[in-house]
Formats: C-alpha cells, sequence, structure tokens
C-alpha cells in the first residue's frame, strides 16, 4: 500500500510545498479543515472541509489515515495520536515527531498553556522564516523517502 500525506490545514503555511512534494512523489495528499480552501485542481490532491466542530478535522485525519501514512500538523495533540497509530508526523517548520519526543513536546504545550494562563508569557508565536520552509521540504522529502 501507498502512503499518503495528510495535512491539518487550517492556517498551515506549507500546503503548496507539501502539494508539489507529493506530485514529485506521485503520493496522494489529502488537505482537512474546517473552513473553506481555494480549489485545488490536481488528480493526487483530496480536499475535505470537515465541520466546525472542535478537534474535527484531527477526528478526520485519524479515522481516515493508515498506519505509515505522513501527517502534517502544528497540533501537538494530533501528532500524538498520529504517532500511536503508526504515522509519521512532522509539523510545518520541519520538526519531525517521535515516540520518543512527543512527551516533551505535550509537556511543554501543557507548561506554555499554563504559563499563557497566568500572564507569565504571551501568546504569541515565532514567525516562520525560510529556514523553517526548507526544513520542512528537507524533513519531508526524508519521511517520503524511508
Amino acid at each position: 500500500m501507498t502512503i499518503q500525506i495528510f495535512v491539518d490545514s487550517d492556517s498551515c503555511p506549507v500546503k503548496d510545498e507539501a502539494i508539489r512534494v507529493a506530485t514529485r512523489y506521485n503520493l496522494q495528499i489529502t488537505l482537512v479543515s474546517n473552513k473553506g480552501m481555494r480549489p485545488i485542481n490536481a488528480p493526487n490532491v483530496k480536499q475535505v472541509v470537515v465541520g466546525a466542530g472542535f478537534d474535527a478535522a484531527d477526528d478526520w485525519i485519524v479515522e481516515n489515515s493508515s498506519a505509515d501514512d505522513i501527517a502534517v500538523t502544528a497540533d501537538i495533540k494530533l501528532a500524538a495520536r498520529c504517532l500511536n497509530k503508526g504515522h509519521k508526523v512532522l509539523n510545518p517548520a520541519g520538526h519531525i515527531f517521535t515516540k520518543e519526543n512527543i512527551g516533551y513536546a505535550l509537556a511543554m504545550r501543557e507548561l506554555n498553556a499554563h504559563l499563557r494562563e497566568t500572564g507569565d508569557i504571551k501568546g504569541y508565536n515565532q514567525a516562520f522564516t525560510k529556514k523553517d520552509r526548507s526544513n520542512f521540504l528537507q524533513s519531508l522529502d526524508m519521511l517520503i523517502q524511508k
């Protein structure tokens, strides 16, 4: 069975890059979103718009993917769910999540949420850079080749 790529595409900055890589390897790629997307007319691209329910896109990805598929997401909880299902997982900045590092990522997510709630830190994310985009392309290429 051929691997597929699933992208948690709401506010994902690397959708176009993921599509280009999937097309180069002749892989199916599915973009999953809670809101409408601009239509993409390519035979290997599937676009799915799920309801606005909490975690609807996450649930769809987990329910419709198979072990060894690749998930692209910035959502650490979704990354953990995908790893438990046997996926390869990376975020838009090219960081590859593994069973060895997901616990730390989940703990940092909870700590940062607590610090934001208490006002000890602001809720701003770092700007997405050209280096992040390059790291993503390298990591996705590597995961496909494995």
